[in-house]
């Protein structure tokens, strides 16, 4: 058929290509949500701020630049690929490159898990504490948008991030029976906006995430 009865979308991105999604075929993807968050990231910017405090470890030329490998690892995570693993494979996506300013077919492939390894043993104690900031910066302005808010409701919450080695600070926790880190998660209780996270050992109870607040 020449016609197609669903019609062409066109996304509003500043990718290198227009991207246009369709039903006719084509290379493809499993992970159509893409899209989506590349225009959240247009808007809040969050890539681009924690990729300016991470520290640069490189020396000499490089091929992937530090907000690329942040904006990967970013957009990985959110679409539920968190083993580093996943990107050997995933480096090859042409919507995944496509959202991180290469181009599909011609690029050259994304960052291989041994790069982004790399990149987040370059994320020392002070950079953690500046990602946190960045984050808290962000949020502000996207809260105060409106005008500044007359009150801010705070709801800390804290959650299992499961380990499966030695990463420092990991250590078995009684009630989730794993061995994980425990984040420290800071929302704002009236919008549901994240506000920022704290990295936290994985033997932190929740008696004394409230002591410490």
């Amino acid at each position: 058929m020449s016609q197609s009865a669903t019609p062409r979308y066109r996304f509003p991105l500043p990718t290198p290509l227009p991207l246009e999604a369709s039903v006719d075929g084509g290379r493809l993807t499993s992970d159509g949500g893409l899209p989506w968050l590349e225009q959240a990231e247009a808007t809040v910017g969050l890539c681009v701020a924690f990729a300016a405090v991470v520290p640069e470890w490189r020396r000499g030329p490089v091929r992937h630049s530090r907000e690329m490998l942040v904006r990967q690892r970013i957009f990985q995570i959110a679409c539920g690929y968190e083993d580093q693993d996943d990107a050997d494979t995933l480096r090859t996506d042409p919507l995944l490159k496509l959202v991180c300013r290469r181009l599909p077919e011609t690029g050259h492939a994304l960052a291989s898990q041994p790069t982004l390894s790399r990149l987040e043993n370059a994320v020392d104690r002070r950079a953690c504490y500046r990602l946190a900031v960045a984050l808290d910066q962000r949020y502000l302005r996207e809260r105060e948008r409106d005008g500044s808010p007359p009150h801010i409701v705070l709801d800390l919450d804290g959650t299992d991030d499961p380990t499966h080695g030695a990463q420092e600070g990991s250590a078995y926790h009684g009630y989730y029976r794993q061995h994980m880190l425990h984040p420290l998660l800071v929302f704002d209780g009236t919008t549901g906006q994240l506000i920022t996270a704290v990295l936290r050992p994985g033997n932190t109870t929740a008696a004394q995430a409230w002591r410490r607040c």
